[in-house]
C-alpha cells in the first residue's frame, strides 16, 4: 500500500483515517471519537502487534474473521463499533444454518432435531434483515452447506458493500470446480476443521471413515482457487497437547489464518479447558502472531475473552436450520423464530432485555459457572433446545 493517509469513513460527526506511513494506524475525530475509541484502539493495537492474515495491494486483511481495511464493510463495522459503544447493540455476526443434511455425524454438531430446512427465499429475506439491522458478517454453517444446491446463488446474494461471507465445511464435498464458484460468488473466507494430526482420530470425531483427506483436500483447493482459508480446532482438556502439531500442520498446508475455540459444556460439570490451558492458548496467540513465517492464530480465549468480551447476544445472532433464533450456536436456548412475523428484530429484541445479556462477560457463557446453573433445569437426555421463558428466569 502507499504510504499516504487514507479516509476510511465519514458520517455525522465522526472522520476515521487510516495512516499507512511506517505502518498502519488509525485515527478518528468528531463529536463521537470518544464512542469509537475503544474500538479503534483495539484495532491498532492488532495492526501494531500481529501479523495480518494477508496483505493485497490495497487492503490488509487483518484476521480472516474480519472484513478488509480500508474498505466498504470495514466502514460498517466502525459505525456497529459506535453503536455497540452507545449502549445499541447490534448482530454484527449472523450465523445461519442453511441445511440438515451431512456426511459426517459428529457428536459435537449443533444442528437441531426435525426435518426440513428454510427456503432459498427466506434465507434471502434473513439475510436482507441482519444487514438492515447492522451486521457485516454472514456466516453459513451447519451441517454441511456445499450440500445445498443454491449456496452459490446464496453467497452472491450477500451485498459486498454491507458483509463479508464465511462457510464453515467439513470438507466432503469439495471439487476444484466448486472452490472456484465459491471465489467467484464473492466467499471471503472458507473455514474448514481438522480436530487432529491423527487421521484416525479426526475420522472418529466426524464419525466417518476419510474425513481427514476429504478435509486437506478441501484446504488445498480453496487456497488452490485463490480463497481465504482458515483450518479451524475445537479444544477440550483432554486435546490441548494435539495444539503444536495442529499448528503446525496449518503452516505445512499454508493456510491465512488457524482458528482456536474452546469446547463448551452441555451440562454443568461438563469439563472445560482450565485457566492454566487457556493461558497457552494466550501464550500461543501472542507469541505465533509475531512477524515471521506461519499462519496467523486466531483465539477466541483473546478475542471473545479480553478483546471483546462473550459475543453471544451482544454482537453474535445465531439463527438454526429450523428457523429459530439463538444467542450464539453453542446456547441451547432459543429466542424467537425467523418465521414469526416479527421475526429476527424481535428475538434479538428479546435477547437484549434479559439480565444475562446486559454485563460484559470475559468467558464464553457456555464456561460461565454463573449461565451454567440454568442448564440444570433442561431434562436429562435431550439434545433440543430450549425457549428461554422455560429456562431463563
Amino acid at each position: 500500500m502507499d504510504d499516504e493517509t487514507i479516509n476510511v469513513l465519514t458520517m455525522l460527526g465522526l472522520s476515521v483515517d487510516m495512516e499507512t506511513i511506517g505502518g498502519m494506524r488509525l485515527t478518528a475525530s468528531g463529536t463521537l471519537s470518544a464512542a469509537c475509541g475503544p474500538a479503534i484502539k483495539r484495532i491498532n493495537e492488532r495492526l501494531r502487534e500481529e501479523k495480518p492474515a494477508r496483505v493485497d495491494e490495497d487492503s490488509v486483511i487483518a484476521s480472516t474473521w474480519l472484513p478488509p481495511i480500508p474498505g466498504k464493510v470495514f466502514n460498517r463495522l466502525v459505525r456497529a463499533e459506535v453503536s455497540c459503544a452507545l449502549g445499541k447493540y447490534v448482530p454484527e455476526t449472523v450465523s445461519i444454518e442453511i441445511t440438515r443434511e451431512c456426511k459426517c455425524n459428529c457428536e459435537h454438531c449443533t444442528v437441531s432435531e426435525g426435518e426440513g430446512e428454510m427456503t432459498t427465499e427466506l434465507i434471502k429475506g434473513i439475510i436482507d434483515t441482519a444487514l438492515d439491522m447492522g451486521a457485516f458478517i454472514i456466516t453459513f454453517t451447519e451441517g454441511d452447506p456445499l450440500l445445498r444446491d443454491d449456496i452459490f446463488e446464496l453467497i452472491e446474494y450477500v451485498d459486498k458493500d454491507k458483509a463479508i461471507v464465511n462457510l464453515f465445511t467439513p470438507g466432503t464435498e469439495m471439487t476444484p470446480e466448486k472452490a472456484a464458484r465459491l471465489k467467484d460468488a464473492g466467499l471471503h473466507n472458507l473455514l474448514i476443521s481438522i480436530y487432529s494430526t491423527d487421521p484416525v482420530k479426526h475420522d472418529q470425531t466426524r464419525r466417518l471413515e476419510g474425513a481427514y483427506n476429504w478435509a486437506v483436500d478441501a484446504i488445498k483447493m480453496g487456497l488452490d482457487a485463490g480463497l481465504l482459508v482458515t483450518m479451524t480446532t475445537h479444544i477440550s482438556p483432554e486435546r490441548m497437547h494435539e495444539l503444536p502439531g495442529l499448528y503446525e500442520l496449518a503452516g505445512e498446508l499454508g493456510v491465512h489464518e488457524f482458528s482456536i475455540w474452546e469446547s463448551v459444556a452441555k451440562r454443568p460439570g461438563d469439563p472445560v479447558i482450565s485457566e492454566q490451558d487457556r493461558q497457552v492458548i494466550l501464550d500461543m496467540h501472542r507469541t505465533l502472531n509475531q512477524p515471521g513465517p506461519g499462519p496467523r492464530v486466531f483465539a477466541n480465549s483473546f478475542f471473545e475473552g479480553e478483546m471483546l468480551g462473550c459475543m453471544a447476544g451482544r454482537r453474535w445472532a445465531h439463527v438454526c436450520v429450523d428457523g429459530s433464533v439463538k444467542a450464539c450456536p453453542y446456547m441451547p436456548f432459543d429466542f424467537g423464530n425467523v418465521l414469526d412475523k416479527k421475526g429476527l428484530p424481535a428475538a434479538w429484541k428479546t435477547i437484549r432485555s434479559l439480565k444475562d445479556f446486559k454485563e460484559r462477560r470475559n468467558l464464553c457463557m457456555m464456561q460461565d459457572p454463573r449461565f451454567l446453573i440454568n442448564l440444570d433445569d433442561i431434562p436429562e437426555g435431550s439434545r433440543s433446545k430450549y425457549t428461554y421463558k422455560d429456562i431463563l428466569k
